[in-house]
């Protein structure tokens, strides 16, 4: 099984619906007791939201690039990034 990185800084509650169906999904698949292993790391919204204002959508890119870096170095081998907003940066995380 693969591990799993999990990027998010929205808001906390955007990241439960990928927890929740990533680990039903390996539920299913596998049985038992087995979960998705996963690493989680969540940028502060407060940070993130202060780019969005100020347009600068570079410095949120590198703040997401940077938590993704860091999840890969956790041993994440994918990264999901969990927001709808944010999608503007993704290629900076790729």
């Amino acid at each position: 099984m693969k591990t799993i990185g999990l990027l998010g800084g929205m808001s906390w509650e955007s990241m439960i619906p990928y927890y929740k169906l990533i680990n039903e999904g390996i539920k299913h698949q596998l049985g038992g007791l087995h979960s998705a292993r996963l690493h989680l790391h969540r940028v502060d919204f407060h940070e993130i939201e202060e780019c969005q204002r100020n347009g600068e959508w570079d410095k949120a890119g590198e703040l997401l690039a940077n938590a993704a870096l860091g999840l890969q170095r956790a041993g994440a081998e994918a990264i999901v990034l969990c927001t709808n907003t944010m999608h503007k940066v993704s290629d900076m995380i790729e």
